[in-house]
């Protein structure tokens, strides 16, 4: 039998109840809580990659969006 190591596993999409994997990386910060430099991270498959970027753009916490790199769909 064998099983996938963690560092195998797909990443999955950070949206509530999704299991798709992800291919976005939304880099973000609250000023208010966080230093400048630091970056939280939240996963994006392509169908949330808009409406998690909105979420965070909104409260203007929204950083960068990035491919995730290692991605199969997004590597030519």
């Amino acid at each position: 039998m064998s099983s996938l190591s963690p560092a195998d596993e797909p990443l999955i999409c950070s949206a509530k109840e999704c299991r798709a994997v992800a291919v976005w990386a939304l880099r973000w910060n609250n000023p208010r809580l966080h230093d400048a430099d630091r970056r939280k991270t939240w996963l994006a498959c392509d169908i949330h990659r808009g409406s998690l970027g909105d979420f965070l753009d909104a409260r203007g916490f929204l950083r960068e969006v990035a491919p995730l790199s290692g991605s199969p769909t997004l590597e030519a």
